[in-house]
C-alpha cells in the first residue's frame, strides 16, 4: 500500500524552479512509486498564481500535472478552518502553515512534508508528523 503524503507549496515551489538540494529531494518524494498525494485548495492558492499571471508556462505546467495525479483532496469548509484556528492558536502556527496542517489530517496523510527548517512552529504539532526536506 502507498503512503499518502500531502506536499507543503514550498516543496513544489522549489521542485518547480530550482536545481538544488531542496529541488532534489522534492523530485525524489514526487517520483517515488510508494508514494500518493493529498493535497488542498491552499496548495493551489500559492503555487499557481504568480506563475500563471507571468506567464511560466513551464512552472505552471509542472504544478497541474502534480495537482492532476493528487488522490485525495482536502475540502475547505468551515470547519476546516475552525480546526485551523485552533491548531494555530495552540501551537503558534500562521494561517497557511495551520490550513496545510489540518488539511493534511483531514485527508489522513501519513505526514506533511515541508521545507520549513526544523525550529519552525510546525513542527510543534502533535497531530501529524511533519518533516522537513530543508538543509
Amino acid at each position: 500500500m502507498k503512503r499518502l503524503v500531502y506536499l507543503d507549496a514550498g516543496v513544489l515551489i522549489g521542485a518547480a524552479r530550482g536545481n538544488t538540494e531542496i529541488a532534489q529531494r522534492a523530485f525524489e518524494i514526487i517520483n517515488d512509486p510508494g508514494v500518493s498525494f493529498s493535497s488542498s485548495v491552499f496548495v493551489k492558492l500559492e503555487t499557481l498564481p504568480k506563475p500563471t499571471y507571468n506567464k511560466k508556462k513551464s512552472e505552471t505546467e509542472f504544478y497541474e500535472t502534480f495537482f492532476s495525479s493528487v488522490l485525495v483532496w482536502a475540502e475547505s469548509t468551515s470547519e476546516l478552518a475552525e480546526l485551523a484556528l485552533k491548531e494555530g492558536l495552540e501551537y503558534g502556527l500562521g494561517a497557511i502553515d495551520s490550513l496545510h496542517l489540518v488539511s493534511a489530517v483531514a485527508t489522513q496523510s501519513q505526514e506533511l512534508i515541508t521545507t520549513e527548517g526544523q525550529e519552525k512552529p510546525i513542527h510543534r504539532t502533535k497531530n501529524m508528523v511533519v518533516r522537513t526536506i530543508a538543509t
